[in-house]
């Protein structure tokens, strides 16, 4: 089974790299009625809440760029695959020039090192917005936070200290890489943002973890996600770059879309629908 799909962008290569999948159950969107959950469902003709667990690879002008990297063994055997999708893609990680963390949540950040908390990619800089760092690297700020968010800023330090002086901080608009900027996307987390890819007159955008479950909050973004800290911000945001997509036509993809996972958003009803170009 393949675990990749390429679009070329402009002049940059992008390849999704599925690194595993899981099914979510209704109770971890607490504030919507299990009902209308299963309503949502049962008009799409499907009985499951699917998610992936996506990085992107992005090789533009000469560097190679990885965006996220999976939640590594943390989640079960259905997950973990991001080295096979990599070499898929005929990328080892010495071959990664930077990294870019949409946010510090484990199933994006765990698989930059392994168990005993090595850096996984040897060359690669790490790039995280500031707000996002702040929070994370503050224990005074995470240990008073209930289970598992202290857990959770546990391996967020430990990501950060294995990669030391390659650790590059940005502000919300910052630039990861050349043709690369970082797009805030409030209420995730506290730095929580997605990013442009601009070549030429192509773009692609990622809307980090505004969508978790594309079934759902896509189809009705009112759907809140109990992983979201600022549930409302989030919600807020989520409305605002569906409807500036749809108005756009811009292409998209995110943290956790269904595969080949690139995507255009066409309005529907009060909601989305999610289009494979």
């Amino acid at each position: 089974m393949s675990r990749i799909a390429s679009r070329t962008i402009g002049e940059a290569d992008v390849t999704i790299l599925t690194d595993g999948s899981t099914d979510f159950g209704a109770a971890l969107f607490p504030a919507t009625a299990p009902e209308h959950i299963a309503a949502l469902l049962e008009r799409q003709g499907i009985d499951k809440i699917a998610t992936n667990f996506n990085a992107v690879l992005i090789r533009n002008g000469g560097r190679t760029v990885l965006c996220d990297a999976g939640p590594r063994n943390l989640f079960g055997p259905t997950c973990g695959f991001l080295p096979e999708a990599m070499a898929e893609a005929g990328v080892a990680p010495e071959d990664v020039d930077v990294l870019f963390a949409t946010h510090l949540h484990p199933d994006h950040i765990a698989g930059m090192i392994t168990p005993e908390g090595a850096a996984v990619f040897p060359r690669a800089e790490l790039v995280v917005r500031r707000e996002e760092h702040g929070f994370w690297s503050d224990e005074s700020q995470t240990a008073p936070l209930p289970d598992p968010i202290p857990g959770w800023a546990g391996l967020a330090r430990a990501v950060l200290a294995a990669y030391g002086d390659r650790l590059r901080l940005i502000g919300p608009e910052g630039e990861i890489a050349p043709g690369l900027t970082a797009m805030p996307l409030d209420g995730h987390t506290p730095g929580h943002g997605g990013w442009r890819l601009s070549s030429g007159r192509a773009q692609l955008i990622h809307g980090g973890d505004i969508i978790h479950a594309p079934a759902l909050q896509a189809t009705d973004p009112e759907i809140g996600i109990a992983f979201d800290m600022d549930m409302d911000r989030a919600r807020v945001t989520r409305k605002r770059l569906l409807d500036e997509l749809a108005t756009d036509g811009a292409l998209f993809t995110g943290g956790h879309y269904l595969r080949p996972a690139f995507h255009v958003a066409v309005r529907d009803g009060s909601g989305y629908r999610l289009e494979r170009p």
